[in-house]
């Protein structure tokens, strides 16, 4: 190497770690100005997929923390899903329920989704008034407001109610405007290119 080239190299060194300082106390600053503790509510939407996979993620990362988890799946329940299956089998100590009637498109029959919705945010509004959860699952309650199934205000205002501690995760695409605004955290999962459109099926273990 090069005289030329080792002061360059040095140069660059010294670039870097003025750079990575800057960056590093502008990191710190932050974390030390974020000093609320309180549980915080998530809404994971958009297109794209993952947002289930997100959700049952944070299932997992509070588990290593020995915290409560609840969860109850909206739609979901006919087809079979690698989550859930690992859950029932290794995590007995998870409340999860599944509303179980499949897509509304699927049943085609209004009435009997929205007794199936009803009942299924019965049970879920109950996680969300229980403090001995540190986190509950909504997965795909957004559909539940989109088609009218549950009342909006309602939902909103539990969980707004929710307890101090208590974090809650919901997923679906939309859930509109005054949803997204009581959410501390909003996520929004953009679709580039999904294999379903090539007519590649559903993988296990990737998709479902």
């Amino acid at each position: 190497m090069t005289e030329h080239s080792n002061s360059d190299s040095k140069l660059d060194a010294q670039l870097h770690k003025e750079k990575m300082q800057k960056q590093k106390e502008k990191v710190d600053a932050n974390i030390a100005a974020a000093n609320i503790e309180r549980g915080i509510a998530l809404l994971l939407t958009g297109n794209g997929k993952g947002k289930t996979s997100s959700a049952f993620g944070m299932v997992f990362r509070a588990l290593g923390y020995q915290q409560k988890v609840g969860i109850v799946q909206f739609i979901k329940g006919a087809q079979e899903s690698g989550e859930v299956n690992f859950i029932r089998e290794h995590c007995p100590q998870v409340f999860i329920h599944q509303m179980g009637t499949g897509f509304t498109w699927n049943t085609q029959d209004k009435v009997a989704d929205i007794k199936a919705s009803e009942a299924t945010w019965e049970i879920a509004q109950s996680l969300l008034q229980d403090d001995s959860y540190d986190l509950v699952i909504l997965d795909e309650l957004t559909y539940m407001l989109g088609y009218k199934y549950l009342d909006r205000d309602t939902v909103i205002n539990s969980i707004k109610a929710r307890p101090y501690e208590q974090s809650v995760v919901v997923t679906g695409r939309g859930g509109g405007r005054e949803l997204r605004e009581v959410m501390d955290t909003v996520s929004d999962v953009k679709n580039i290119k999904h294999a379903y459109k090539a007519g590649v099926k559903a993988r296990k273990g990737v998709d479902c």
